[in-house]
């Protein structure tokens, strides 16, 4: 995504627009894996050496609070990203860090009249994600 969509997408949320939210926003969209903090530093690094930690963090918090991405949470209890902040679900590996994701409308339309059919006392429902645990099949023919 080219910085001029990037800083778009940015002002649309009402941010300003600055070099470190480029460079985060652009670094979680094409590490289209989920990618962990340490993995968002470490593609920065390669052209924004000079961009802190804590900022990297902090703008994570910044691009989260305005629905620019998502945090995804593993079994494992890590924190990951993700671009995509459309409605879809999450397919988790229990053998390794991997994370897919699922798309599927009926699954949503199934799970939005579901819960629009039954409440939980005091408690209001503002999304429904599914994390859908598994090991993926190997491939291997042979």
């Amino acid at each position: 995504m080219n910085v001029e969509k990037l800083s778009s997408k940015l002002t649309e949320k009402g941010l300003k627009v600055t070099p470190q939210r480029i460079a985060v926003l652009e670094a979680v969209m094409q590490l289209h894996n989920h990618p962990t903090v340490d993995n968002i530093i470490e593609y920065i690094r390669v052209n924004h050496p000079n961009i802190a930690t804590a900022t990297v963090y902090k703008v994570l918090d910044a691009l989260v609070q305005n629905q620019l991405i998502k945090k995804v949470k593993t079994s494992q209890d890590i924190m990951r990203y993700d671009a995509i902040v459309e409605k879809h679900h999450h397919i988790y590996s229990s053998d390794s860090e991997r994370i897919e994701d699922y798309i599927d409308e009926d699954l949503n339309n199934l799970l939005t009249a579901y819960f629009a059919q039954k409440s939980i006392p005091g408690f209001e429902i503002e999304d429904v994600n599914l994390h859908i645990i598994g090991k993926f099949k190997s491939t291997d023919n042979s």
